[in-house]
């Protein structure tokens, strides 16, 4: 049995860049093993993931929301949103161009940095759908010439694939007509207990990434441009550690959870994907691995999070979810040392992630004794 695809209407949502209304469009992917993906142009966003668990029952395991109205009164979330044209934070809102020339971006955290791509990034665009076939969908948006200070016209496509063996890929790419920086990401939010199973549910899972190391941040967790051995800190999780005993140990930090970019793939950006995490909700038999190309991982527990009140209701809370952020380092433009997210004409940005869902025989007190 092959991949299908429903196509729907989701809402009408205001054109950030036109102020027009315009319609955004709802995309479900469905395969033969009862694992469905749905995808909105607003914002080229992940709205939900539903597979079945180890007693065939089906949950949404996607953070989102049941109509435009929520992800616009809850932006400042990003919650299953594209994050660009650069993805996290730039120190400042600035960066210096190869000619010694001072870019000034937009600053939309607190008027200190900027985050995410600015007060309109590409969370909050709608996305053009340019291709749909059996197995996925292709979206493209073209940021213009100055869009949030950033030069050059970038036009950016992002590819949703799902197949037989529960894996969803997704493929960033882009081109400018000048140098610019791009480092694109996604924002999705995941619980592998349900979307609304809230902090209890998180606190079951099991988290394990293959790093040795996290790029340093000062308190505004901006990138200091060192890298910091995890070795004998809360931040090792080379072993499956349980997520719940971990976030205890944040009580008394200035930052109360991860949200940290780990340095995977040995920093460098590889030509296919390798895995680079494993997350695992035991009482469900759940788990989720990532495959990227990519040199780091912005790994977040949702400490910033308020009460939000997300689909069918459910409740969104602090520490209830985790995102896996896979890009290159925050701050890059301005730490010559991190791989490079420069980009010129004639070049192409291309990143790859794969989140491989499986269902696995688990036991719990196996994860706490190696914890």
């Amino acid at each position: 049995m092959s991949i299908t695809l429903d196509e729907k209407t989701f809402g009408l949502a205001t054109n950030p860049i036109t102020q027009a209304r315009e319609m955004v469009r709802s995309f479900t992917l469905k395969n033969a093993r009862g694992m469905s993906v749905s995808l909105i142009t607003l914002g080229a966003t992940i709205q939900s993931v539903s597979l079945p668990d180890g007693n065939k029952k089906v949950d949404d395991v996607c953070l989102g929301f049941d109509d435009v109205a929520g992800y616009v009164a809850n932006k400042a979330a990003y919650i299953g949103g594209t994050l660009g044209r650069v993805a996290n934070r730039v120190a400042n809102g600035e960066y210096s161009a190869g000619d010694d020339t001072t870019i000034q971006l937009t600053k939309n955290a607190e008027n200190q940095f900027q985050l995410h791509g600015g007060f309109v990034g590409f969370d909050s665009v709608i996305w053009e759908t340019v291709q749909k076939s059996p197995d996925g969908v292709k979206f493209q948006h073209i940021s213009d010439h100055g869009h949030e200070g950033y030069p050059g016209t970038l036009t950016c496509f992002i590819t949703y694939r799902l197949d037989n063996d529960n894996r969803l890929s997704v493929t960033f790419e882009a081109t400018t007509d000048r140098q610019t920086v791009v480092n694109l990401s996604n924002h999705a939010y995941f619980n592998l207990a349900g979307h609304g199973a809230g902090a209890k549910g998180l606190a079951e899972h099991t988290v394990e990434i293959a790093s040795g190391e996290i790029v340093e941040t000062d308190d505004s967790q901006i990138p200091t441009g060192n890298l910091t051995l995890v070795n004998g800190t809360l931040f090792d999780l080379r072993s499956p550690a349980i997520l719940g005993d971990r976030l205890k140990l944040f009580e008394d930090r200035l930052i109360k959870g991860y949200d940290n970019c780990y340095v995977v793939n040995g920093g460098q950006l590889l030509r296919s994907v390798v895995k680079v995490a494993k997350i695992i909700h035991p009482p469900t038999g759940r788990a989720l691995e990532v495959w990227t190309d990519q040199p780091g991982m912005q790994f977040y527990t949702a400490n910033n999070m308020g009460t939000i009140t997300g689909k069918k209701g459910a409740q969104y809370v602090k520490h209830g979810s985790f995102c896996v952020e896979t890009e290159k380092f925050p701050d890059a433009m301005n730490h010559p040392n991190f791989p490079s997210i420069n980009l010129e004409p004639g070049e192409s940005y291309k990143h790859e992630v794969v989140y491989w869902f499986k269902v696995e025989k688990t036991c719990r007190c196996c994860y706490r004794n190696k914890a």
